[in-house]
């Protein structure tokens, strides 16, 4: 009897079965969430017009959560905390159109986006979170690495405006590029002496975070990859395809300050890539050289003026702090200002 059934309940047809309850199971939860935040929506707008009858504003506020939170305790059990109605209270604040909200995120999701004080901000980790379908766990991330601004750095108001609007949209190579890239999940302390190679082990080690970190349509290719030329052996570190730009991505590492002969090393590492492995119906390839530091002045004398393919990056190995991040957005720009200048001059 066992025997008949294993030959009739296939290993294809269970899990074809699986898939529907599985997928049906993601619908009731989407489902759920959706009506979840809808609903602390409303509870926080009846705060919000309840509080505007009081005569002193604060003070009666103060008062209606906490009676309007022991009652709820007490018929609905937890969820209901003082804490919480505040927070459901600000929810209405800062998303004032319920026709705002987006179903595929759920309440810790917003709760994310809450901490978030710019509009602009808000909104692209919104459409990021939708888009990529980020975890509270990724979406926190990205939020504390500060994305939005690190992408926002090298573009002007407009490119600001569409970031915050539609995300992050590549469609160029300098699109994939950020600078600095964050890479605190490698577990390698700032002041601590390490080789290249100890930071190269470590991405590779926490490969899935390194991929969210480098973008949209990242696939990991191979590390140390060998190329061979007249006898000598090359190695880059790591190799990557992007499927939205339709190219190889190199990636190489390096330890201290940037020098031309790094981005020398890189410009034949594309040159070799673009000429024996990329296919016709690719584009040209890209090489990021990713540094502890880097002289403006040494790359923009060392890549040829209509350079589209090579990129130097920093790397930093803790999350800045916004005040830290908002003087280096401050030097960038100002370091931009005078490249543009010098070009538009010349």
């Amino acid at each position: 009897m066992r025997q008949e059934s294993s030959e009739i309940l296939t290993e294809e047809f269970y899990q074809q079965i699986r898939k529907v309850l599985m997928r049906a199971r993601s619908r009731a939860l989407t489902a759920v969430n959706s009506e979840m935040v809808i609903c602390y929506w409303e509870i926080g707008r009846l705060i919000i017009e309840k509080e505007q009858q009081g005569a002193v504003r604060a003070e009666y506020g103060k008062r209606l959560i906490r009676g309007l939170s022991q009652r709820l305790s007490t018929e609905f059990g937890k969820g209901f905390k003082p804490r919480n109605l505040w927070f459901m209270r600000t929810f209405f604040l800062t998303y004032p159109k319920v026709n705002a909200l987006r179903s595929q995120l759920s309440w810790t999701h917003y709760r994310l986006l809450m901490r978030v004080e710019k509009s602009e901000a808000r909104g692209f980790y919104e459409t990021e979170a939708v888009n990529s379908r980020w975890s509270t766990r990724e979406l926190e991330r990205q939020i504390n690495s500060l994305l939005f601004e690190r992408l926002a750095l090298s573009r002007d108001r407009e490119g600001v405006r569409a970031l915050a609007k539609k995300g992050h949209e590549v469609q160029q190579p300098e699109d994939l590029v950020k600078d600095p890239y964050v890479l605190e999940f490698a577990g390698i302390s700032q002041d601590k002496h390490f080789l290249e190679r100890d930071l190269e082990t470590a991405l590779i080690d926490k490969l899935q975070e390194f991929l969210l970190e480098l973008g949209k349509g990242f696939a990991f290719m191979a590390r140390q990859q060998r190329i061979t030329l007249d006898g000598r052996h090359f190695y880059i570190d790591l190799v990557f395809y992007n499927r939205l730009t339709r190219s190889f991505v190199l990636i190489d590492l390096k330890i201290g300050d940037l020098t031309h002969q790094d981005l020398g090393q890189m410009q034949m590492y594309v040159n070799y890539y673009h000429r024996e492995l990329t296919a016709e119906d690719e584009n040209p390839p890209i090489g990021i050289v990713l540094c502890s530091d880097k002289s403006e002045a040494v790359v923009r004398f060392t890549l040829p003026e209509d350079n589209k393919q090579i990129f130097a990056s920093r790397y930093q190995l803790y999350l800045p702090t916004e005040t830290e991040l908002k003087a280096q957005i401050i030097r960038e720009r100002k370091n931009l200002e005078m490249e543009r200048s010098l070009t538009e001059g010349g």
